[in-house]
């Protein structure tokens, strides 16, 4: 998946986190754009199985989480470890998060 440039990235970064005054509430606004914007289902691999996304979860403790299927067997894996090897539409909100995550905005 090609990677946006880092100011391309810090505006979908301060478009997801406006007004937002903690972590949390900047997860929260991750996890509202990507509810709003992010195509599902959409296929992906795990540990090289193919699985699908079919939904993303905010966890208790703060973590989006996207909900993997393959067969009658579902997981939920951290989104900001989950391998995109086919980026669904508006995956740009992915990005965004994973470039917050490592603290290389603001």
């Amino acid at each position: 998946m090609r990677c946006p440039g880092r100011a391309l990235l810090n505006e979908w970064v301060a478009e997801a986190t406006v007004d937002c005054y903690n972590d949390s509430e900047c997860i929260t606004g991750f996890y509202t754009m990507l509810q709003e914007q992010l195509e599902l289902p959409f296929q992906t691999e795990v540990l090289g199985v193919a699985v699908t996304v079919t939904d993303i979860d905010l966890t208790d403790d703060d973590q989006i989480a996207a909900v993997c299927v393959r067969g009658g067997t579902r997981q939920r894996i951290p989104i900001l470890e989950l391998p995109l090897s086919a980026p669904p539409g508006a995956a740009k909100w992915i990005q965004a998060y994973r470039h917050w995550a490592r603290g290389t905005t603001l």
